[in-house]
């Protein structure tokens, strides 16, 4: 299992926010790119970066904080954020950056989708935000009466290999992964990616256990819930 430390950037800072709202954000970091070096040296094979500005509407803001970090680090890095066009997600895999996730535009432009995966194949991950078993959009703000799984279902179907999936009630909450919803979409056939209250090394291992191909690990790791060298110890 992948354990992927998340940075989520807004405003150029590494900052974290609970259930996605942003009136609950909390500044960690001023300097994004000293955290994805801290969190390279400590052992980390993949990180997982999100443009907060970008996935409230704000395009481009974090660009630049995001270049450095792939032109500084030696390890992969997936981001997502604001991608809504063919063009964003070439601009980002064009600049180093391993695989571009998307969010609300896989939901709203499926034709864009179906050409991302036709062109860029496993670098296009989709998020799968989901809040009461249906998927959210626009930075979690909005929601809809897609579900879930059936949304899943599509995805597998267009030839999507891997999602991120993230239960909004628990992000930032440190209460643990909705496992449940985990193991149903893990079913499906895709490679999973668990966000989204994973508090402690035993939530991790219990991912693990499940077989889900990989674990972003965010808030824990800034409170100091969860070290990450002794995760990856365990978990690998």
């Amino acid at each position: 299992m992948i354990v992927f430390p998340a940075i989520d950037i807004r405003d150029g800072q590494c900052v974290r926010l609970v259930q996605g709202r942003a009136d609950q954000q909390t500044v960690y970091y001023q300097d994004p790119v000293e955290v994805a070096k801290l969190w390279e040296k400590q052992g980390a094979k993949y990180l997982h970066v999100i443009d907060l500005n970008g996935a409230f509407g704000q395009s481009n803001l974090n660009r630049t904080v995001i270049t450095e970090i792939v032109r500084t680090l030696n390890i992969p890095i997936q981001v997502g954020g604001g991608v809504r066009s063919l063009e964003d997600a070439k601009a980002l895999l064009d600049c180093g950056v391993d695989r571009v996730i998307l969010g609300t535009a896989a939901i709203k432009n499926p034709s864009l989708l179906e050409e991302l995966i036709a062109l860029y194949k496993e670098k296009i991950v989709v998020s799968l935000d989901c809040l009461a078993g249906f998927v959210q959009v626009e930075g979690w703000v909005d929601g809809s009466t897609i579900d879930a799984l059936a949304f899943a279902q599509q995805l597998k179907i267009k030839g999507v290999k891997t999602v991120v999936y993230t239960d909004i009630s628990k992000d930032g909450m440190l209460q643990g992964p909705n496992f449940e919803q985990l193991s149903q979409i893990q079913k499906i056939g895709l490679d999973v990616i668990a966000s989204g209250g994973v508090s402690s090394i035993e939530d991790a291992l219990k991912i693990k256990e499940m077989g889900i191909y990989g674990a972003i690990v965010g808030k824990a790791l800034y409170e100091k819930k969860i070290d990450l060298k002794e995760l990856l110890e365990v978990i690998c």
